[in-house]
C-alpha cells in the first residue's frame, strides 16, 4: 500500500510539482492550496506525512503545524516544513512548533525526496 503525503502548498506550480515528484516516487498524494482546509483533509486521508508551506494566505503554516500536533489522530504524522521565508530563528520556531524536518525553497528535487524518505521510511 502506497505510503499518503497530505501536500500543503497554496502556490499552483509548487504544488504540481511536489505532487507529481512525490506521485512518481510511488506516494499517494492530497493537494491542499488552502491552510483552511488542512485539519479536515488531513482528518479525512489519514496522511503519512504532511508536507507544509508555511507562508499561506489567511492562516500560518506554523499554527497549522501546532493544531495537527494537537490533534489526536494526526499528533504522530511527521510534518516537513517547506517555505521561502527562510529568516534568522525561522527553522527553530517552525521545529518548535513540531515540524520533524524543514526544508527552504527552491528545493531541488534530489533533497527533497531524501527528506520525505527519512520521514517515512520504506515508501
Amino acid at each position: 500500500m502506497a505510503k499518503r503525503v497530505l501536500v500543503v502548498e497554496d502556490n499552483d506550480l509548487n504544488r504540481k510539482l511536489f505532487c507529481d515528484v512525490l506521485r512518481a516516487n510511488g506516494f499517494e498524494v492530497e493537494p491542499v492550496a488552502d491552510g483552511e482546509f488542512v485539519l479536515d483533509a488531513a482528518r479525512a486521508f489519514a496522511p503519512d506525512l504532511v508536507l507544509m508551506d508555511i507562508q499561506l494566505p489567511n492562516v500560518s503554516g506554523v499554527d497549522l503545524i501546532a493544531a495537527l500536533k494537537r490533534e489526536r489522530g494526526l499528533a504522530d504524522v511527521p510534518v516537513l516544513a517547506v517555505t521561502a521565508y527562510a529568516g534568522k530563528g525561522d527553522e527553530d520556531r517552525i521545529r518548535d512548533a513540531g515540524a520533524a524536518d524543514y526544508l527552504a525553497k527552491p528545493v531541488s528535487i534530489g533533497p527533497f525526496m531524501a527528506a520525505v524518505r527519512r520521514l517515512v521510511p520504506a515508501a
